[in-house]
């Protein structure tokens, strides 16, 4: 059975239970309706029993009397295509009283099935018994009359004619396996329908975890829920494989751009110091000039390093951020006073039109990470006697719609959707001259979505540089 395929084993299965259901149906119709038909021959000749009685008004039983009775039925075609029944009397005793067949009946009834079952019950019948008298077999009906102390018993040879009266129609057998015929060959497409799906699932399940190159398999699903399925299994390994490829991708990119990044300040630090070292009569001016330039790419180095530590921990440590109420305003102006000097020296404004109610539920560090990025990022590339502005545009129940803009240079509209990229730069020698990492963005973003938020980049209203981002509103009862 396992050798056969999967539809075929399928269609197999199908067909064995629905040829037993049709079996076990066939059987138990054919016996109902043959019950029937014997309950239906009993019926008719308990009614010749009766209207008997009501003939023999003067109990005379003799050939004449129940032959001019059996032609009164006979007339009325009270049994059409049957000869006339044997009818046979007997006392209570189970003496024979008469019988129409002229035999001398000296055997005495009463252990007779159907006229104990008479006497003790009012009526009974035997289907199939050999007669004593004839060796003949009969099919026998009788009624018991107490007030006359008789048993009046009807019989018909059991014969073929018999057979035919009491066989069950077969004409329902026919429509029966017509229609199975019909039904198996429905199933029959329809599991080879099934089946077909299901193989090419499995040929492609052994494929993909074999990691072997699925593009060679010819899928064609049916067009129902199915196939469907099948499609969206196959849509999600495809977007899993891409997105596995993607991983690797960007943490090859990520890796040789850390690696790039980390060079440039590491060559100048080791420039510096080897050139201090192999001139040990070196002025002291020029001498504290190397070490000056040093300590700054220091300075540069370590914040690369710090913005590479907290992107991985945004990365790989995501349930370790505890969440609380956060006051927007009042952390603008922390950022604000913490970044005055640089802010005064470029000449730049900050407005702050946030509503001291705007409450966000979210971790502070990260939620700090996120202004400060944006505010160093507008000091270094706005431009000087810029200004910066920070609103909420909309609120919903659950979040809060935040602007910040600058009013400054701008950038090309072909860099805004790669703002957020890792080591991304618009202008790279002037962001290294800056001290930029290239990570600030990178920060925001992913501090905005673990939050549940969005970000985008567009060109502001005045033509500079402006950020829309969601953050979660604050709905707890803690006072501030």
């Amino acid at each position: 059975m396992k050798s056969l395929k999967f539809s075929t084993r399928l269609f197999l299965s199908v067909l064995i239970l629905f040829l037993t259901f049709v079996s076990g149906f066939i059987i138990f119709q054919y016996n109902r309706e043959k019950t029937y038909r014997i309950e239906l021959l009993d019926t008719m000749l308990q009614s010749i029993n009766l209207r008997l009685d009501e003939y023999l008004e003067d109990k005379e039983f003799s050939d004449s009397v129940v032959n001019r009775f059996l032609d009164i039925l006979w007339s009325e075609k009270f049994l059409p295509k049957m000869e006339k029944p044997r009818i046979t009397i007997i006392d209570r005793t189970g003496d024979v009283i008469y019988d129409s067949s002229g035999k001398q009946l000296i055997n005495n009834h009463l252990n007779r099935h159907e006229v104990m079952e008479a006497i003790l019950k009012g009526n009974g019948y035997t289907i199939s018994r050999r007669s004593e008298t004839d060796k003949q077999e009969y099919f026998y009906s009788a009624n018991y009359f107490d007030d006359e102390g008789y048993v009046i018993r009807s019989s018909l040879p059991y014969d073929v004619n018999l057979l035919n009266v009491l066989s069950a129609d077969s004409r329902y057998l026919w429509a029966i396996a017509i229609l199975s015929l019909i039904l198996i060959f429905v199933f029959y497409k329809y599991t080879n329908k099934i089946g077909k799906t299901i193989t090419q699932l499995y040929n492609f399940a052994r494929k993909a975890e074999k990691n072997e190159n699925i593009e060679d398999i010819k899928l064609d699903f049916p067009n129902n829920e199915l196939g469907e399925i099948s499609n969206h299994i196959v849509e999600l390994y495809a977007q899993v494989k891409k997105s596995e490829e993607d991983k690797i991708r960007l943490k090859r990119q990520l890796t040789q751009n850390i690696s790039h990044e980390l060079k440039t300040p590491v060559s100048s630090i080791m420039g510096y110091l080897e050139t201090i070292v192999s001139n040990p009569d070196m002025a002291e001016a020029t001498r504290q000039q190397f070490i000056g330039r040093c300590y700054n790419q220091a300075t540069r180095l370590s914040s690369l390093l710090n913005d590479i530590s907290s992107l991985n921990r945004m990365d790989e440590a995501t349930e370790q951020f505890e969440l609380e109420r956060v006051n927007l305003l009042r952390l603008l102006e922390t950022i604000q006073s913490e970044c005055a000097l640089q802010l005064s020296d470029k000449g730049m404004a900050v407005y702050n039109l946030v509503s001291p109610q705007v409450n966000i539920e979210g971790n502070y560090s990260l939620l700090y990470s996120i202004f400060r990025n944006l505010t160093d990022n507008a000091i270094a590339y706005a431009g000087p006697n810029s200004a910066i502005t920070v609103k909420c545009v909309t609120m919903t129940d659950e979040m809060y719609t935040i602007s910040f803009a600058d009013n400054g240079v701008g950038v090309e509209e072909k860099h805004l959707p790669h703002l957020f990229e890792r080591f991304y730069r618009v202008d790279k020698g002037r962001s290294r001259k800056l001290g930029g990492t290239g990570l600030g963005l990178a920060i925001v973003k992913n501090a905005v979505i673990l939050h549940n938020g969005s970000i985008t980049a567009r060109k502001s209203a005045s033509g500079g540089l402006e950020f829309i981002f969601t953050l979660p509103r604050f709905t707890g009862d803690v006072e501030s």
